[in-house]
């Protein structure tokens, strides 16, 4: 006879506890855990990052400059530039060059600055690991 769900999870829940109370290190593990749902979340999806690092390092990138860099799809790119747009941490530019659209993108203040909060949140992540 199947468990309900809830008792599953219930189990599973209790049997982390159970390991990471036993486990060597789980202290450290903590740490490193409880640190993770600080990370801006909005810019820690892969696809986010990449827009941003890319902006980053350049003063503005058209959309067709993004999508060849970071070999994705047009929808995809839309998608996850619009939630950084709506986010405020990327500022987009549309106009015309001769008949053909043309969308710039450029990190603002606001984007360059939570870039720079995620960056040194992970390197003290990765600091506080390698003094394991």
């Amino acid at each position: 006879m199947a468990r309900p769900a809830m008792a599953r999870e219930s189990d599973l829940a209790a049997s982390r506890t159970r390991a990471a109370k036993t486990s060597k290190g789980a202290s450290e593990r903590g740490t490193v855990e409880n640190a993770l749902p600080n990370l801006d979340r909005i810019i820690h999806e892969r696809m986010r990052l990449g827009i941003v690092s890319a902006l980053a390092v350049n003063d503005s990138l058209t959309f067709n400059e993004l999508k060849r860099l970071l070999q994705t799809t047009d929808g995809n790119l839309s998608v996850h530039a619009r939630r950084l747009e709506e986010a405020r941490y990327v500022e987009c530019t549309k106009s015309f060059e001769g008949r053909m659209p043309k969308t710039e993108y450029r990190l603002t203040a606001a984007g360059r600055k939570a870039f720079e909060r995620y960056l040194n949140h992970m390197e003290a992540l990765i600091q506080s690991l390698r003094e394991r």
